[in-house]
Parts: structure tokens; sequence; C-alpha cells
């Protein structure tokens, strides 16, 4: 017979972990497992190995609420973060539920036993599980690639093409002269970090400009209230950060024009003389269209007034066996070229879901309160924010399956689903303009649009309309 679990979670990264330690605390009683396709915990933490990975949300809304982030760094390095996680699994004996090498492959849903049963790869041999509720907390993107475009004459080039997702731990670029093709997080992270460790010159190449903030490393708050006990001090500067980022967030959304200008002033302060504001930081969308870059201390302004770094606004031609010809004809010469050139998004990990033998596909699913998916019972999903910490909706989710649990045992009912209401209209389930959610907007579910189906990336609203509405909402239904 199969081994049963009561929960069992999929993914060993930051949700799957917080996920876990919460059911520990609120439902100690319940079998719980985690499955981990890799080798390691920590998800994007462990997988990413570029230099300067770090965080691009402030810590005091990046670490759990329930375990707070110790010291005032706001922007830390990939390192920490996974520190953090690990030793947070540790305290909480979530490091003893972790099955590594456990691909999950397929879950299937049977009404006739309330339960699901899960196909799992370990180590090359098939074999079952069946579950009482699933939780997929694998996140959103392909770890096995990230997205690459094809590139013409890339195989004339006599130098070394590497993507941020899979970095050599060989890679020497002392020295030499590296071309970092992308504008996003991870290249405004790549770019200074680069620099810093010795290359001779790092160009980033952007085909079109992106909102770039500067942010201090350490946060002003948490150092001048130093003398708080540390519980008391997080609370303070982890509300100040959501706050501001509500603020931030709707003064872009109403007054786009105000907060271009704002931006605008805070790069050009920064810029060494000569670098054209309207050509490389003049993005043709407005602010959170996409989401924002942060850089702790203005660690890229910096390093391009050092004259180590340069910003290139154009399109690749092709490459060349030296570097990278661009359309207006100018040749940016090459040691290196890193690809950083976004992700590839997969829907609930690529997991197959199956409910009664019928397939579920994604795009003609709606999403309750963007956790879960219509008519699929017992299953829930953890996705975060696009326009802030990805831990904050993390959290809520996690309060949200405690809470529903506790419900379920309280009316003795094994299955909840949220059934498909017909008269409820689709929407896209994120509306930013970003081309890594642009390339698969046919792959993930559809919003609803009213709640509970409306997904409004909005913490505190869904403060309210996850962990405090009633969790039998006339939406819901149990048997």
């Amino acid at each position: 017979m199969a081994e049963h679990l009561d929960v069992l979670i999929v993914g060993a990264g930051l949700s799957g972990i917080g996920a876990a330690c919460r059911l520990r605390t609120e439902h100690p009683g319940r079998s719980v497992a985690i499955l981990e396709a890799r080798e390691a915990s920590g998800g994007t933490w462990d997988l990413f190995r570029y230099p300067g990975i770090r965080s691009d949300s402030d810590m005091f809304t990046f670490g759990f609420k329930w375990r707070h982030w110790e010291g005032d760094v706001a922007l830390a390095d990939g390192p920490s973060i996974l520190e953090y996680l690990r030793k947070v699994a540790r305290e909480y004996g979530v490091d003893r539920l972790i099955r590594y090498r456990h691909r999950v492959l397929s879950a299937s849903w049977d009404s006739d036993t309330d339960l699901w049963t899960v196909e799992v790869d370990r180590d090359g041999t098939r074999t079952t599980l069946t579950t009482s509720f699933l939780w997929g907390c694998g996140g959103y993107y392909d770890y096995e690639a990230g997205y690459t475009p094809e590139f013409p004459g890339q195989s004339d080039f006599r130098g070394t093409v590497v993507h941020p997702q899979h970095w050599p731990e060989d890679l020497d670029f002392a020295g030499k002269k590296v071309v970092v093709i992308g504008s996003g997080a991870t290249a405004v992270t790549l770019v200074p970090a680069m620099a810093k460790a010795g290359a001779e010159h790092v160009t980033m190449l952007q085909r079109s400009p992106t909102y770039i903030l500067s942010l201090p490393g350490r946060d002003p708050i948490a150092r001048r209230l130093h003398w708080l006990p540390p519980k008391l001090r997080y609370s303070i500067v982890r509300w100040k950060a959501i706050l501001l980022a509500v603020a931030t967030f709707q003064l872009a959304q109403r007054r786009p024009a105000f907060a271009k200008k704002l931006i605008r002033g805070m790069v050009e302060k920064q810029l060494p003389a000569g670098v054209d504001v309207d050509t490389h930081f003049k993005p043709a969308y407005n602010p959170w269209d996409q989401r924002l870059c942060f850089v702790p201390d203005g660690d890229l302004f910096e390093a391009m007034r050092a004259g180590t770094a340069s910003i290139v606004t154009d399109h690749v031609d092709t490459f060349t066996a030296n570097g990278i010809r661009l359309r207006s004809g100018e040749e940016l010469e090459a040691d290196v070229v890193v690809t950083a050139t976004g992700l590839t998004l997969k829907a609930m990990g690529g997991v197959e879901l199956t409910v009664d033998g019928a397939p579920v596909k994604m795009p003609e699913t709606l999403t309750y309160k963007a956790l879960m998916l219509s008519d699929v019972p017992n299953f829930v999903f953890t996705i975060g924010y696009t326009n802030a910490s990805w831990t904050l909706k993390a959290d809520l989710v996690a309060d949200f399956v405690c809470r529903l649990l506790s419900y379920m045992d309280a009316q003795a009912v094994r299955r909840a689903v949220a059934p498909r209401d017909p008269s409820v209209g689709e929407e896209r389930l994120i509306t930013f303009s970003s081309g890594y959610i642009l390339r698969a907007l046919d792959e993930l579910p559809r919003q609803g649009d009213r709640e509970p189906w409306k997904l409004r990336q909005n913490y505190l609203r869904d403060v309210r309309a996850i962990n405090r509405d009633r969790i039998d909402d006339g939406v819901l239904t149990f048997r």
C-alpha cells in the first residue's frame, strides 16, 4: 500500500519551509512531508550562485513574520538568506521532513476516497504516495533552464556565454571584459558585483530601460531602534516597510507622471556626468507596470561613476568572434557574455493535476483568493506578490491553510473546494508587462473580475480577505 500523509508539500524553498513550520506549530498532530526534487533545500537561494545574488525585497518583509530576520541589513545576499532559511527549518524540525531527490510528476484526486494519489520520481524509481491535502510550494519558474533567446552568430563567439541560473563555479572573469544582456533585477545585481570582483569592465546591454531605485543596504530605522527588544524592533520596521511599499505602489498607479519625475530625480543625482538619462533610464511604461529594480546603496551608480561599468541601450544584431555587434553598428568587445534574459515560467512546478480522471487545464481555471484553483479540491498553492515581498503572501497562504484545516476538523469534513461560478468574468492573472510573464500567459490560470476570485496585489486588503474573512464564505464548499 502507498504511504499516506495528511499534508504533502511540494518544494523545500522559502514557501515550503514556511508552510511546514506553520503546520508544525498549528497542527502538530498531522503527518507532513516535503518533497524536494533537488538535493538541497532553499529553492532559489540554493539554485542561483551568480556574483552578488541578493534579495530585491527588504528582509523585514522577506523574512517570515513569525521568525524575524535578525540585524539591520535590508537587502541581504543570497548566502545569508539561505542560512536563515535552513536555520529556521532546523529550529522547527522541518529539516527532518524534507525528502530530497523526490520529483513530483503528477497528482490525481479521487472524489470517492477524498485523496490525492501522487506519483513521484525518487532517484529514477517511480513511487506513489497518498495525501489528504496537497500544497504546491514549488514557485513559478522552471528550475531546469532559464529563458535565453536565439542570438544570431553565437557559435562564432570565441568567449564564454553563461546564464545566471546555471553559473559555472570555475568561471574566471578577472581582468576580462564582460557584457551582461538584460536590465532586470539579475542584471543590475551582476554588473556592480562583477565590476567589484575584478572584471576589467562590465557593460549592461539593455533593449529598453528599467526603473532603478537606490535603497540603503542597512535599514536606517532598524539601526536607530537597535536599543529596542529584537521582536519589537522587527515588528516596527516590518510594518514601516509594508506601508511604504503599499504607498509607493499606489502612488505609481494613481499618479504615474509624478512617480516618474520622482524616480528620475533620484537617478540623475547619482549618475556620472555625460550619461543620457532619457536613453538609458526612461522606460516606455509606467512605474510598477513591471517590477522596480532596487540597488543597495546605489552600487550600480557607484560602479558607473568609477568607470568600471556602463550601460548601453540597443539591440543585438549578431554575436561576432570578439563580442556583440549592435543594430546601431557599434561593436561591444567581450570575453564573457552573461545572458540575464529572464526566467521561464512553469505553472504549479510542472506537476500534472487530474480530478476524477479529468486533466486540470490551468488556463481554464480561476484562482480563488490567488491560492486555490476552481474545482480542484484540497489543493492550495503559494505564489508571492509581484509588487512586494514574496513572503508577505506566503505567510498569508500558510495562515489560511492552518485556519482551513482547523475548520475542516471542527466541522468533520474531508473536502474543501471552490466551485467555478459561471457568472464570474475572466481576467489575466498577472497584469505586469514583463517578458517572462507575457511569454507564459497561455499556460497560467486566470483570475476573476470580482472577489474572492480577484487578485488584488495588496497586502493590506489580503490580510482581511485571506486571514480574517470567514472560511465558510459561501464560495468554498465542503463535504
